[in-house]
C-alpha cells in the first residue's frame, strides 16, 4: 500500500470519481434506452445519484470498522480485500444477492430471475420487499454482534460514554454475555410479531447469529493456521471471511432500501456500486493515514452506529423506517465521536504545555 505522504485526501478517491463518471454514464444511456425522453433520463440520473449518496451515508461506519479490521492484516490481504473484496462487495451484493433472493422466494432459475428483473420490475420488487422481514432479522443480529463485541472486551480501556462502556468492559468477563443478551432482544421482537412471522424472524435471527459465531470460529482457526507458519501472516484468509460477511449484512439495509426509489436492478446496482466505491476509498484512507489511531474516539462512534443500524432493522420488522434517518443516524454518531476525539487531542495539547 501506498505511504501515506504520498497521497493527498482527494488523491484516495480518484478511482471513485472515475467510477462516478462512468456509473453516471451508465445511468443517463440506460434511462434513454428505457424511457427514450430527456427527462426519463435525468431521473433515472438523479436516481443513480441519491443511491449513489444513500449507500455512502450508510457506509460510513463500514468503512471505519472495515479499516479498524485492515490495519492488523499483512499488506498481501490488504491488497486482496481492497481488490477482489470490493469486486464481490459491487457485483455479489448489489447484483447477485438480490437475484439470489428471488431465485429462492419464487423458486425460479437464476436466467428467469434476471428476465424478471428486466420485463417485470414490479414483481420483482414484490419479492424482494416480501423478504425484508427474514433479510432484516439475518443481519440486524449479525451486526448486533458485531457492535456489542467491541464494547463487551474486558482489554478494552478507552471509553466514549465512560458509565456505559466501563460496565460493558467489566460484564465481559462474564462467557457468553453478549449472546445472553441478543437472545433476549430477540424474544422481545418475536413477540411483538405474530404467527408465521414471528417464527421467521427467530429462525432467520438465530441463523444470523450462528453466522457471526461460525465466521468468528473459522477466521480464528484459518488465522492461527497461518500464524503457526508465519508470526507476520496475521489477518489473512479469517479476517477477510469476517469483512465480507459484515459487508453484505451492510448492504442488506441498502439494497432493500434502494427499492424504494427505483425498481430497476440495473439501475440500483450502478447507484449502489458508486457508493461502494467511495466507502472503499475511505476505509484506505484511514488505514494509510492512520486516522483511527488518530482521533480516539472514531470507532466508538461507528461501533454505536451499528448497534443503532441494528436495532432499526429490527423495528423495520414492524414500521418502516425511511432509508434517510438510518443514514443520518450513524453520520451524526460518527460526527459527535469525531468531534469529541478533537476536544480530547486539544485538552491534550492544552496540559501537555501546561
Amino acid at each position: 500500500m501506498t505511504p501515506a505522504s504520498s497521497t493527498t485526501t482527494l488523491g484516495y478517491f480518484k478511482w471513485a470519481f472515475i467510477v462516478t463518471a462512468v456509473g453516471l454514464v451508465l445511468g443517463a444511456w440506460l434511462g434513454w434506452q428505457t424511457t427514450g425522453t430527456i427527462g426519463g433520463t435525468a431521473t433515472v440520473f438523479f436516481i443513480c445519484t441519491v443511491l449513489a449518496v444513500l449507500e455512502i451515508s450508510l457506509s460510513f461506519d463500514n468503512a471505519i470498522v472495515n479499516a479498524n479490521k485492515l490495519k492488523d492484516m499483512t499488506p498481501v490481504w490488504q491488497h486482496r480485500f481492497l481488490t477482489w473484496g470490493i469486486i464481490i462487495a459491487v457485483f455479489g451484493m448489489r447484483i447477485v444477492f438480490p437475484l439470489l433472493i428471488v431465485v429462492i422466494a419464487a423458486n425460479i432459475g437464476p436466467i428467469d430471475a434476471m428476465i424478471l428483473a428486466a420485463a417485470r420490475p414490479e414483481e420483482y420488487a414484490r419479492i424482494m420487499n416480501d423478504a425484508h422481514l427474514p433479510i432484516a432479522a439475518f443481519g440486524g443480529t449479525f451486526l448486533m454482534m458485531v457492535g456489542l463485541k467491541f464494547f463487551f472486551d474486558h482489554e478494552k480501556d478507552v471509553h466514549w460514554i465512560a458509565w456505559l462502556e466501563s460496565k460493558m468492559a467489566r460484564f465481559a468477563t462474564i462467557k457468553g454475555v453478549e449472546i445472553a443478551f441478543v437472545l433476549t432482544i430477540i424474544l422481545v421482537f418475536s413477540s411483538l410479531l405474530e404467527g408465521e412471522e414471528a417464527t421467521t424472524f427467530v429462525y432467520c435471527s438465530i441463523y444470523g447469529l450462528l453466522t457471526f459465531l461460525a465466521v468468528e470460529v473459522v477466521g480464528g482457526l484459518l488465522d492461527a493456521s497461518q500464524q503457526t507458519m508465519s508470526a507476520a501472516a496475521k489477518g489473512g484468509l479469517g479476517a477477510f471471511i469476517y469483512l465480507e460477511v459484515l459487508d453484505a449484512s451492510f448492504s442488506f439495509d441498502g439494497v432493500i432500501g434502494a427499492f424504494a426509489l427505483t425498481q430497476n436492478l440495473f439501475i440500483i446496482a450502478i447507484g449502489l456500486g458508486i457508493g461502494a466505491m467511495y466507502v472503499r476509498s475511505m476505509t484506505i484512507m484511514l488505514v494509510e493515514k492512520g486516522t483511527l489511531a488518530e482521533y480516539r474516539y472514531l470507532e466508538h462512534g461507528a461501533f454505536y452506529a451499528i448497534l443503532i443500524l441494528s436495532v432499526i432493522m429490527y423495528c423495520q420488522t414492524l414500521v418502516h423506517i425511511p432509508e434517510v434517518i438510518t443514514g443520518l443516524g450513524g453520520a451524526a454518531l460518527i460526527g459527535i465521536s469525531l468531534w469529541s476525539s478533537i476536544r480530547y487531542n486539544k485538552q491534550e495539547i492544552r496540559e501537555a504545555h501546561g
